[in-house]
């Protein structure tokens, strides 16, 4: 089944960690996959010291995309790809039950991605395990292919009094 947590709100990485957790704690095998993010959010440690999951991170992401010019973001184009090939190899070989896509809706909608691989794998992952997306905005096509869709919604957020990203809250 298809599970998508989107939205401007806080929380969509969050509940997306707390449920490869679950998962692992009842002895499913997880992958949890980082487009956009280099590795370095605080989460990313506690993941990979679970025995029941594999931690997959674009180490070519250093900056935001509004930052990086045309040679980096091929760069990262051609990460996310190689992510979304092993993605779609542990869903075909069946080696996972949960595969977590954190920031892929944006780096689908960035084009950071081969769309048509993604629209593939979109197409054929619902049926074969639990696959769970995070991200801003999802396509209304993407909407309608979920199972679960919770939408994260700000209302209210200590960066609209200036305080900026905390270490171990925000990343």
């Amino acid at each position: 089944m298809l599970h998508i947590y989107y939205g401007n709100g806080k929380g969509k990485t969050t509940a997306a960690v707390g449920l490869s957790v679950r998962a692992c704690g009842a002895g499913l095998k997880a992958a949890f996959f980082q487009f956009l993010k280099n590795g370095s959010s605080s989460e990313i440690s506690i993941l990979r010291s679970m025995k029941n999951i594999e931690v997959i991170c674009c180490e070519e992401c250093n900056k935001f995309t509004f930052q990086m010019n045309d040679a980096e973001k091929q760069n990262v184009e051609r990460c996310h790809n190689e992510m979304l090939k092993k993605a779609a190899d542990m869903l075909e070989n069946k080696s996972v039950q949960l595969i977590v896509l954190d920031e892929f809706i944006d780096a689908y909608n960035k084009k950071l991605i081969d769309t048509e691989l993604a629209d593939v794998f979109i197409k054929n992952c619902a049926d074969k395990c639990e696959i769970v997306m995070t991200g801003r905005m999802p396509t209304d096509e993407l909407k309608k292919q979920a199972a679960y869709l919770t939408e994260m919604t700000a209302v209210k957020h200590p960066f609209e009094k200036g305080i900026t990203a905390r270490k171990g809250i925000e990343y």
